[in-house]
């Protein structure tokens, strides 16, 4: 009988072993599909949503040279006229001060210095942005969610979590982005659990945009699958 109780329990191991490293491998399948997608996603959220007319709107004709220069700073990237492009946005920065225009060509920097591959270059300027007590909470708020979007490949959870955890705490614009930054982050690192509540709290959120919703829902299928 003893004999028979301990084969069982074996059997029971081995399955929940089994299960443990399926559910390892669909975790993995699904990092691999769709979490260079989302952080796509978010980023070009972002780049939308600090778009050069939506700034431009904030302010009046005054700055109006500040404006035309960022444009031909931006048409410099676009041409991939790099050092010439960040030559253009440090000067913006410098004559700028504490106006917003400042702010945003740190980021526009650090978006260049992503695309040439100069990543700590890049977060070293996002980081100056988030110690700055002046800078625009929204800005604030872009410069958290693009360090946690690059350092989410090789970052752990905790620490994507840290990076984030003021803006899921708390009920905002940028709730919804965060939230679905760190379930990405749970998946990659084999908490499904962690990923589904998110996802939930998405889905529970009146406020958040129905893309967003669509997307959570869609994970939250592949998860339960």
């Amino acid at each position: 009988m003893k004999k028979d109780l301990h084969s069982n329990n074996n059997e029971d191991a081995f399955i929940m072993e089994v299960n443990e490293e399926l559910k390892n491998e669909r975790l993995k399948q699904i990092w691999d599909k769709y979490g260079l997608i989302f952080i796509a996603i978010i980023i070009v959220s972002l780049t939308a949503a600090i778009s050069f007319e939506t700034i431009k709107n904030w302010y009046n004709k005054k700055f109006q040279d500040i404006s035309d220069t960022y444009s031909a700073a931006t048409v410099l990237q676009e041409q991939e006229k790099h050092d010439e492009s960040i030559a253009v946005l440090k000067s913006i920065e410098e004559n700028a001060g504490d106006h917003i225009y400042a702010q945003l060509a740190q980021i526009q920097q650090a978006n260049i210095l992503f695309e040439q591959n100069k990543n700590e270059e890049a977060i070293t300027i996002l980081q100056k942005i988030i110690d700055d007590s002046n800078t625009n909470e929204s800005l604030k708020n872009v410069a958290i969610i693009k360090i946690a979007s690059y350092k989410l490949e090789n970052a752990t959870f905790t620490d994507i979590e840290s990076l984030l955890k003021g803006m899921v705490d708390k009920d905002g614009n940028w709730t919804v982005i965060a939230q679905e930054l760190l379930a990405m982050s749970a998946i990659k690192h084999k908490n499904p659990e962690k990923a589904k509540e998110l996802y939930a709290d998405i889905l529970a959120n009146p406020n958040a945009p129905e893309n967003i919703k669509t997307r959570a829902q869609d994970m939250l299928l592949l998860l339960n699958e």
